[in-house]
């Protein structure tokens, strides 16, 4: 996921859901969020950063710093809006990147099914490459895959585990029914 041509890092956070972690990469004077991590493992962590100190060159850096406060906060509840712009999209290949930009274009309070993510990609029989690219995902929550679930309404899966998916459509009030599936009300594309 990170490259070497410059340096890199990683922060932890506590949050609401538990631990978090924060990947980027900067080259010259451009800074690129490179992943998140909702449950970060020492290994994924080493693998983005080089650096002694993480938290001292994420101070360092405005962007990623800004990214990492509107993280809490939407962990916290609050709408937010991310900018795509500081993630390293380029380095997802193209059929992930479509999934991951339609992915993100689900609102706050939505969810879709890996099916209707396939169509809106123009791959209609793709529903398991969406949910590969979705599994692959670099970006939860900032690219809010916990917003895409089975046909049928059932979770799925996601990095941070089922618990977290649900607790994060609840977080954006999204309803379930007393099988604990997503009840569908409001379902995009």
């Amino acid at each position: 996921m990170a490259r070497s041509d410059g340096s890199q890092g990683a922060f932890l956070t506590e949050t609401p859901l538990g631990t978090v972690g924060l990947l980027w990469r900067e080259t010259g004077a451009d800074r690129r969020s490179s992943g998140f991590c909702p449950r970060p493992s020492p290994e994924r962590l080493s693998s983005g950063s080089s650096a002694t100190s993480p938290i001292r060159k994420l101070r360092d850096s405005p962007e990623v710093a800004e990214l990492g406060r509107r993280i809490d906060r939407f962990l916290h509840g609050e709408p937010v809006a991310f900018d795509l712009g500081i993630l390293a999209l380029a380095d997802c290949p193209g059929f992930q990147r479509e999934v991951l930009l339609a992915e993100s274009r689900i609102p706050r309070g939505w969810v879709s099914t890996y099916e209707r993510i396939a169509q809106s990609v123009g791959a209609p029989r793709a529903a398991r490459a969406v949910g590969t690219a979705l599994a692959q995902n670099p970006f939860p929550l900032v690219v809010p895959c916990h917003r895409a679930i089975r046909a049928d309404g059932d979770l799925g899966g996601f990095q941070g585990g089922r618990a977290m998916k649900r607790a994060l459509l609840e977080l954006e009030g999204i309803r379930f029914a007393a099988s604990g599936k997503v009840t569908l009300e409001k379902v995009w594309y």
